[in-house]
């Protein structure tokens, strides 16, 4: 191509994408799942029982079922969060989307504008700070602890806002098995924040996409299956607990804001066979699938902790996670993970730093964020020595010979 099209492009493109050079050696970014949990036999085997009985049905937009999504795949969706949840809803509260990224645009086509607030987590997920960065919107930084997000901090903000008389559009949370920092809001907090939701007549959009993956403790309930007033719309998706690549997530959401979602949605429909597949298959697997999923990812958490303790020792702190894909690490002042990042991918080691899951980068730009559900367990204990030898180098951390072993806080 000769022609420079530059002038024609418009001006607030994100920078532009690098050619697809394959996946790094020791891969520990994105929501990448374990490989060989996929259960490839049985998803076969739904693939054509439902493509025999059912195919026709590729027919028509819709699957005949109109713009929500396959009816089959909203019926178990929503018992499935019946069960695992404590959500009661039915398949007409329920859309199903483009994994959870379509959900997060989808909810901030309907409520956000240039100029609106909204309230975030201090670390969380970098799609969705993406997003709101994209669209002009003033994030507030909420703290979070070992427990999940701080209501006594809400509190504060909400205070502080309405004597601004700043009303924020909603507060987004990633309440069970938090990304990136592993943590699970408990029943009280639950309470607490929708008693503050009443009290300041907030929103709340609860981005549950992890909640499958928690092995350590009892699942709460949803917030959403707390909530008598309406005021919590909730996104979840089967890449996590199923297959990142199928590409099938949902919201749910009562229906004076449902009528709002549906006519953004104009994409003529996600993909039928995905939503045909996973609607044939998971009521009779998910279940036992979700199960064996968490056994193989607690094995490679405690792994990866393993190898963080043997090679970083105390200069990488980190919450053990409840559940989950990741661990959010933070690293001494001195080390910029930007730079450290950079240095690694040249070595076949991908992370991601944590300027890029921060409400405020300047905040993050000591911590990185792990994923360990890909790598098999030898990948990830020499990744991680890897890690350390670049990181050593490059920054002088962890000191050599002056790391010990840290146990679980």
């Amino acid at each position: 191509m000769t022609h420079n099209l530059d002038s024609l492009f418009r001006k607030d493109l994100p920078a532009p994408a690098q050619p697809w050079s394959g996946l790094a050696a020791f891969n520990f970014v994105g929501g990448n799942n374990d490989a060989e949990s996929v259960p490839v036999a049985d998803l076969a085997a739904a693939a054509n029982r439902v493509l025999t009985d059912k195919g026709q049905l590729l027919a028509t937009y819709g699957l005949g079922d109109g713009s929500q999504g396959y009816r089959p795949l909203r019926d178990f969706i929503a018992a499935n969060l019946k069960r695992r949840a404590g959500l009661a809803c039915g398949a007409d509260d329920i859309l199903v989307t483009g994994g959870s990224l379509q959900a997060l645009d989808l909810v901030n086509a309907v409520f956000l504008e240039a100029g609106d607030t909204v309230i975030v987590e201090e670390a969380t997920y970098g799609g969705s700070l993406t997003r709101f960065r994209r669209l002009g919107v003033e994030m507030v930084s909420l703290k979070v602890d070992d427990d999940g997000l701080s209501t006594e901090h809400l509190a504060t903000i909400l205070a502080e806002l309405k004597a601004r008389n700043v009303r924020p559009k909603f507060l987004y949370t990633i309440p069970t098995v938090q990304n990136p920092t592993g943590t699970v809001l408990g029943l009280e907090r639950r309470q607490q924040l929708l008693r503050l939701a009443e009290e300041f007549d907030l929103m709340i959009f609860e981005d549950d996409c992890y909640a499958d993956l928690q092995w350590t403790g009892e699942r709460p309930p949803a917030i959403k299956a707390l909530d008598e007033s309406g005021r919590v719309v909730y996104c979840g998706s089967f890449s996590k607990s199923v297959a990142p690549a199928l590409r099938v997530g949902y919201i749910v959401a009562d229906w004076p804001v449902m009528r709002r979602l549906l006519p953004l949605k104009t994409d003529g429909g996600n993909g039928a066979l995905e939503q045909m597949l996973l609607a044939e298959y998971a009521p009779a697997h998910f279940e036992a699938h979700v199960g064996a999923l968490q056994k193989t990812l607690k094995r490679k958490c405690d792994t990866m902790i393993a190898a963080l303790q043997e090679q970083f020792g105390a200069a990488a702190e980190f919450r053990v996670p409840k559940g989950g894909i990741f661990i959010w690490i933070t690293l001494p002042v001195s080390v910029d993970t930007s730079k450290l990042a950079a240095a690694a991918i040249q070595e076949g080691v991908a992370i991601n730093p944590g300027a890029e899951w921060s409400t405020d980068p300047e905040s993050g730009r000591n911590s990185l964020r792990l994923c360990f559900g890909s790598p098999s367990l030898q990948t990830i204990r020499d990744g991680v020595a890897r890690l350390a030898e670049i990181c050593h180098r490059e920054t002088g951390i962890p000191v050599r010979g002056a790391n010990v072993v840290r146990g679980e806080d």
